[in-house]
């Protein structure tokens, strides 16, 4: 049976139609890939700042996948390498703390799986607009930890035997190795094509350990270590699927 001109390009017509809808809600990108440079900021018994041994920052760097679900959420994982460190002597007050001198560096590696929120749902920067967002998740970080008390002034502390009582069970215990994380953070981002967007981030590492630093005894054992990552970057969107384009009709 013959098709007549008319009906095929009634056809045509529908199969746009229908394509063009598609191409909407399928025709999207679906894979992420990221690389951001900044730094690991200590936060601990070795500095007396809040925010942090922004003192003695140690380079870091990530790199990540995301993997987008819909325009509000997407998964990562994120993989962070860099160091960690921080000096008592860096800080004039309190006085005793120069006295003190406990010293720390390690080597940070850390792997994550998180949960990234977008709150303007822009996942697939279809507006040209700054996008903040939200993430959590959980990882492992391994330590390699080399502390240092070389340098205390034991006349200083004579007195003092919680100070040296402490300082002796630590030199005793066990540095960690892999310890639990719960990275959380926000970032920015901003797309300068459909393909690549910068980006920045700051977040911060709730752990289970005192011993980040080497030290908890001999300086605040009720409270557990933590760090932060800041950074910046840049984002490659790749994955877009141009199957559902419209065919070229026969007739």
């Amino acid at each position: 049976m013959k098709v007549t001109s008319g009906k095929a390009i009634a056809i045509f017509l529908v199969l746009c139609s229908c394509s063009n809808t598609l191409h909407a809600q399928v025709n999207l990108p679906k894979h992420e890939l990221g690389l951001s440079v900044g730094t690991f900021v200590y936060q601990g018994d070795l500095t007396p700042e809040a925010a942090g041994a922004f003192k003695s920052p140690g380079f870091a760097f990530n790199v990540f996948y995301n993997r987008i679900l819909t325009r509000s959420f997407s998964f990562r994982a994120n993989l962070a390498h860099g160091r960690l460190r921080a000096d008592d002597a860096n800080y004039d007050d309190p006085a005793w703390r120069r006295e003190r001198s406990l010293r720390f560096t390690a080597r940070n590696t850390e792997i994550a799986a998180l949960m990234v929120w977008n709150i303007f749902g822009n996942n697939y920067g279809d507006r040209k607009t700054v996008s903040p967002y939200l993430f959590g998740g959980v990882g492992l970080s391994s330590l390699r930890i080399n502390r240092d008390w070389s340098r205390v002034n034991y006349d200083y502390f004579a007195a003092d035997s919680t100070f040296l009582n402490g300082l002796a069970a630590d030199t005793l215990h066990v540095v960690p190795g892999t310890i639990p994380v719960i990275p959380v953070g926000l970032g920015i981002r901003y797309p300068i094509s459909k393909k690549l967007s910068v980006m920045a981030e700051a977040s911060y590492r709730i752990t289970f350990s005192d011993y980040i630093d080497g030290f908890s005894k001999s300086s605040n054992p009720d409270k557990n270590d933590a760090y932060s990552n800041y950074s910046i970057g840049i984002i490659y969107t790749f994955g877009r699927n141009n199957s559902l384009d419209c065919p070229p009709m026969r007739y």
